[in-house]
């Protein structure tokens, strides 16, 4: 059931073959690629990535995940309202001394990935939704994670704030894992 629902999803019965000879290779399964996702999803689900993927106008900061100080608002272009633009205070690079985080082209999530208060499969099925993503296909979520300077400034050490759940090596991993044993997949069984 699950090589025939693999190669639905892949296109045709000719990769299903071709995805069992890889298996076989060692590369990983899609039940791999299911509990990877279960791994990186307690990222993406924790106060470093929720503050800044809210679903409404507004975004939160702190572990606590409270409101963000200053009435600060998503704004028309996902960057803070006129005059008050995110990179007023969240520079290209953290600032230690008061606790900001900060990454070059800082800013809030489109609010079609606001993911508060979804299930595990509808986070997997929005992360993998070109309609709602940046029209980013699975290869380039990775590229995303993997090597976006904004994604990556959830592990820099501040004061005040706990780390993500996962080193961010193995965050890494688990998005190629999850990528490599079968996206998709992960998305109907999450």
């Amino acid at each position: 059931m699950a090589g025939m629902l693999v190669a639905l999803l892949m296109g045709g019965v000719g990769l299903q073959s071709t995805r069992v000879d890889a298996q076989r290779a060692g590369e990983p399964s899609p039940a791999d690629g299911v509990a990877a996702f279960v791994r990186l999803s307690s990222v993406l689900e924790s106060p470093r990535c929720l503050n800044c993927h809210p679903r409404g106008d507004r975004p939160s900061q702190g572990d606590d995940r409270h409101i963000h100080l200053m009435n600060v608002q998503r704004g028309p272009h996902d960057d803070g309202m006129p005059a008050m633009h995110c990179s007023t205070c969240h520079q290209a690079h953290p600032n230690e001394v008061v606790g900001v985080p900060g990454a070059p082209h800082w800013h809030v999530a489109p609010m079609s990935m606001g993911w508060i208060g979804l299930s595990s499969g509808d986070l997997c099925r929005t992360l993998l939704d070109r309609k709602k993503n940046g029209n980013r296909t699975v290869a380039d979520l990775v590229a995303h994670m993997r090597g976006d300077p904004l994604v990556h400034s959830a592990w820099d050490e501040l004061p005040r704030r706990a780390p993500p759940p996962l080193f961010f090596d193995d965050f890494t991993a688990a998005v190629g894992l999850w990528a490599n044993g079968g996206a998709a997949l992960s998305a109907m069984k999450a």
